[in-house]
């Protein structure tokens, strides 16, 4: 069986791995994770795991979607996922638009 986004050659045993080969990453140093990790994850503070938590997938709806042309450009240069990364910033705005609005405050006045 072969997988339609590479053309590569996939056993049924790897398909059901998913994206990683934990058995291969079990194997690896963290030197050798570090080494082949991407550049984003490169800089992270040592504590940034500690206040992470965990989002679970919800279920994607296909839809058609009209955007600028320089928009999706703009997007597919950024790289691979780029769709997913669409998502994350309508997801953003959405919940900020959710938030409740706080009292605007008064201007206070200058003291001269």
């Amino acid at each position: 069986m072969s997988d339609a986004r590479t053309g590569k050659r996939v056993s049924d045993r790897e398909r059901s791995q998913g994206r990683a080969d934990l058995t291969r990453l079990r194997r690896m140093t963290e030197r050798e994770i570090a080494r082949t990790s991407p550049a984003e994850l490169a800089d992270l503070p040592p504590r940034f795991w500690e206040e992470a938590h965990l989002v679970v997938p919800v279920p994607k709806q296909p839809i058609s979607l009209r955007v600028d042309q320089d928009v999706l450009e703009w997007y597919r240069r950024q790289g691979p996922r780029y769709q997913s990364r669409m998502n994350a910033v309508l997801r953003a705005y959405m919940v900020a638009a959710a938030r409740p609005e706080r009292p605007k405050q008064r201007a206070r006045p200058r003291s001269t």
